[in-house]
């Protein structure tokens, strides 16, 4: 093989290299895009909006939910792998669900999408009848990095993959050559040329193999899990990742007739099939929008329902904030998460893979700590340089020290309405969080970011109290 450490898809989240996203796929009963346009639909123009928040509004109310966008991304490209429609159900409305939606087209997919009314209630179906091409060009990829996980099922399904390598990223170095090696184990010849991984299968296709990860990798696991349910004979996925949404990939690959084991553990069993079938599938509830709307509850000293959800996909979360002092109980609508009249103390997290500490509530808890008694270390342990929502935190009076891979937090500091910018999708709801707490008015610059991860997000907080609205570009 001839390849070099390039960038990783772990479906975390990263900066846009191109905010504009794709536009939104049509409702499939108003072929002419007939529903109301999202920001993802307005193209460059939502670029330019700005969220204004007036602080100091307790948070009390009910908030659906939706379909988590990262194990939609993953699931999506299953749609590959096979000729016969694949139908998703809970689909988040987001920019980069439309980019995927945009890549599959290019790649020969069938689209027929019904994103009306609640998102249990949505309708994504896809058909990739016939593959007409391979390529995933630069200029779907730069807008989203997990356009590579499309490599593993064109792999496995049409025998040749030529993905660009991934775009410009914010959050440090994350090297896609363990999905790489992965797909090399099972046979397939890899070169790097012209920006470009080519990827081919043998003339008698992908041999089933074990493949033992070195260090944890989410998209890597993605990939090697999708190639592999196509391959001939067992192959065996050691320290493979542990996150819900690849569970919720598995579970779907199984719905659709693979034949996968050892769900939720981080050894997966798969025993290839000559060919997979059409499905339905539920996409799980989405964590980190979750945690994020938790702690906008605490942030505020609220309380809030948060509908649809469940507890066992952010344990860790959890467990941090009732250490802090929050409540959180679950019900059989949800979970219901109660900072009123509480005096919340500072506690300590470190990002870990999951089922720990989520390296996509870091920014967030950040947020929460500053309205603590008490300090606070906050370490990011997955990716560097994630503090970039920091100095924008500061301005609005937050006391923050970074110190190699570990933020200082002291708590309890008068947070104040300012300008401030976002720099990527979980900076920019950390300042929603810290606007909604702080006093005065905060604008903040740069959301289309936001758009990439939280759909409708001034509007649910608006529904709850909150002094918040969209500013136009």
């Amino acid at each position: 093989m001839s390849h070099s450490p390039v960038s990783d898809t772990v479906v975390s989240d990263a900066v846009l290299a191109d905010p504009v996203a794709a536009p939104i796929a049509r409702d499939r009963r108003h072929p002419t895009g007939g529903h109301d346009p999202s920001p993802a639909a307005r193209g460059h123009a939502a670029t330019m909006d700005r969220i204004r928040i007036r602080g100091g509004r307790r948070l009390e109310g009910t908030i659906p939910i939706g379909g988590a966008k990262n194990a939609a991304l993953t699931v999506m490209p299953a749609a590959l792998l096979t000729d016969q429609p694949l139908t998703l159900t809970n689909v988040p409305r987001l920019a980069d669900i439309d980019s995927m939606i945009a890549l599959l087209g290019q790649l020969g997919t069938g689209v027929d999408a019904d994103f009306d009314g609640r998102a249990a209630d949505r309708r994504l179906v896809l058909t990739a009848r016939a593959i007409t091409g391979a390529t995933a060009p630069y200029d779907i990829v730069r807008k989203m990095r997990a356009s590579v996980l499309v490599l593993g099922p064109l792999l496995a399904r049409h025998g040749h993959a030529r993905v660009s390598l991934p775009g410009g990223c914010a959050i440090g170095t994350r090297p896609v050559d363990l999905h790489l090696k992965a797909l090399e184990a099972l046979g397939a010849r890899i070169t790097l040329e012209g920006g470009y991984i080519d990827a081919r299968a043998p003339s008698g296709g992908l041999k089933g193999n074990d493949i033992v990860f070195p260090i944890v990798t989410v998209g890597g696991t993605e990939n090697a899990l999708m190639a592999a349910v196509l391959a001939d004979g067992e192959t065996v996925i050691e320290n493979a990742a542990r996150e819900p949404e690849i569970t919720d990939l598995a579970t779907c690959l199984n719905a659709m007739g693979a034949r996968v084991e050892g769900l939720g553990t981080n050894t997966l069993r798969v025993r290839g099939v000559p060919r997979l079938h059409a499905a339905t599938h539920a996409i799980v509830a989405d964590r980190i929008e979750t945690g994020t709307y938790a702690l906008a509850a605490a942030v505020t000293r609220g309380r809030l329902l948060l509908e649809g959800t469940q507890h066992g996909l952010l344990e860790a979360v959890i467990d941090h904030l009732e250490e802090a002092g929050v409540s959180v109980t679950a019900t059989d609508a949800g979970l219901v998460v109660d900072a009123r009249d509480r005096d919340l103390r500072g506690v300590d997290v470190m990002t870990k893979p999951y089922p720990g500490f989520p390296t996509d509530m870091q920014a967030q808890w950040m947020a929460l700590m500053t309205t603590a008694t008490g300090a606070a270390m906050i370490t990011e342990s997955i990716f560097e340089n994630r503090f970039m929502h920091v100095p924008e935190l500061v301005r609005m009076g937050a006391d923050i020290n970074i110190h190699g891979g570990s933020a200082i937090v002291r708590g309890q500091t008068h947070l104040s309405g300012a300008q401030v910018m976002a720099t990527d999708l979980r900076a920019s709801v950390c300042l929603v969080l810290a606007g909604l707490a702080a006093e005065g008015e905060t604008i903040i610059n740069r959301v289309y970011h936001l758009d990439r991860g939280y759909e409708t997000v001034e509007a649910r907080l608006a529904a709850c109290g909150a002094e918040i609205e969209r500013l136009r570009g």
